[in-house]
């Protein structure tokens, strides 16, 4: 396929409006095209503005990198990368978080060998400077939460190993005497990326979760509790981003209010690889005794339906089943590739509004090509439309193809499925790429 780490000029045929520098808009995945953040840490400063604290992929073959960056927002919608916040040359830096205190930021963040540091700024999104490691703790994925009181406190540490305390007011040293075990592997299925915030009363702590899927940590689950510290209950799983890619592995992120609304912000893998993950978002609710609902990936996130009038990236599939994974594309961009025969990608949730007549996408394929299938609300659900594609002439030879449409209205899943070409109804999991998929519309 194509080689990765390709800087992208245009990918406005991919999304149907412009993307200016360090900007992305609204639907899942947040990070500007081109760009992977992973685990994702919100914060709504005084200023009204969301601050999204991540860790950075660089390489498909390993975790986060030597730098820092911040995303921001005011609407959920438009997303802001402001650059690298903070940086160690050569260094390696694991996931991140940030406070407020007496008028200036702290960003906590790890490293390999488990130290940890704090570094400030007068600016939410940096630059953070002058690093101060912070002695009696030795664990991955810092993370700080502010009571109502001003008291502040720190979490850390995978499996039986995490560990919280509380901050001394210089914010960068703990008291050693209160150190304490919050969550355990046994009783809470804990695995790594501890977040507490606070709501109506009840303390939520949000983390990695090994609950489902053979102890694979791909759903961010919660306990509640009376206090910072606990005792804490698990509640449950938030999401769970498992089917995203095919070898997706670990989830990590946290819940937050804007603009009188909840989300849960984790990340999702990509390019058939447990690195170069993306941040994405969804919207969850409360119930009223403080639990909050499991919630499904989508494609949409915190916006509404994806128009089926407008180009949908391939990309944009908040479910992959097979070996169908996302790649950089020679256009701009990402594509779908390595499909298999039975191999589908769902985008959760699509408007025909009153209806279309029509569905084309751009392809490419440098094989005997296959059939191309959309089915509504399931991947055997309502056929609405049937596509053969030939050979392009090569993978990254692109054309646009189209097909007749059923009727369709409404607000629905898409499952864009790929069969043989001879159109077997059947998952056939038959091993070898039959083509590759930029974008589809319908009109």
């Amino acid at each position: 396929m194509f080689p990765l780490h390709k800087i992208f000029a245009a990918v406005a045929a991919i999304l149907s409006i412009p993307l200016f520098s360090g900007v992305s808009y609204g639907a899942n995945p947040i990070d500007p095209t081109g760009t992977y953040f992973a685990d994702p840490e919100p914060h709504v400063w005084a200023d009204g503005v969301l601050y999204l604290y991540c860790s950075h992929d660089v390489s498909p073959t390993g975790w986060c990198s030597e730098d820092y960056h911040v995303l921001s927002t005011r609407d959920m919608i438009h997303w802001k990368d402001n650059g690298i916040a903070y940086r160690v040359p050569g260094g390696m830096l694991y996931a991140n978080d940030c406070a407020y205190s007496h008028g200036r930021y702290y960003l906590y963040y790890s490293v390999p060998n488990g130290d940890c540091y704090v570094v400030t700024s007068a600016h939410p999104t940096g630059p953070f400077a002058d690093p101060v490691q912070i002695a009696g703790i030795s664990g991955i994925d810092t993370s700080v939460f502010i009571d109502d009181n001003g008291q502040a406190y720190i979490y850390w540490g995978q499996f039986d190993k995490v560990r919280c305390a509380k901050l001394l007011p210089s914010m960068s040293a703990i008291d050693p005497a209160g150190v304490m075990q919050p969550l355990s592997v046994a009783q809470d299925s804990f695995h790594e990326g501890s977040a507490v915030i606070k709501r109506a009363g009840i303390y939520y702590y949000v983390f990695a979760d090994t609950s489902r899927h053979s102890h694979t940590p791909t759903c961010l689950g919660y306990a509640t509790g009376p206090t910072p510290m606990g005792p804490f209950t698990y509640r449950g799983v938030i999401i769970d981003s498992y089917g995203c890619d095919p070898q997706v592995w670990n989830n990590h992120g946290r819940i937050a209010e804007m603009n009188g609304k909840w989300y849960v912000f984790y990340h999702r893998s990509s390019h058939g690889g447990k690195f170069l993950r993306q941040i994405c978002v969804e919207p969850i609710e409360f119930n009223q005794d403080g639990s909050i609902s499991e919630v499904e990936m989508t494609s949409q996130g915190a916006e509404s339906p994806l128009p089926a009038h407008s180009k949908i990236p391939a990309s944009a599939a908040c479910l992959l089943s097979g070996t169908i994974h996302s790649e950089d594309c020679v256009e701009g961009g990402y594509d779908l590739g390595m499909i298999s025969s039975g191999d589908y990608a769902a985008y959760k949730y699509v408007d025909f509004g009153k209806g279309v007549k029509s569905f084309k996408a751009r392809v490419a394929c440098a094989a005997t090509g296959g059939l191309i299938e959309v089915r509504l609300d399931g991947p055997l659900g309502k056929p609405i439309a049937r596509m053969p594609v030939s050979s392009t002439g090569g993978w990254q030879n692109w054309v646009t193809v189209s097909a007749s449409v059923k009727a369709v209205q409404g607000v629905h899943a898409v499952y864009v499925r790929i069969l043989d070409t001879d159109g077997v109804d059947t998952y056939n999991d038959v091993l070898g790429n039959k083509l590759n998929i930029q974008w589809f519309q319908f009109e």
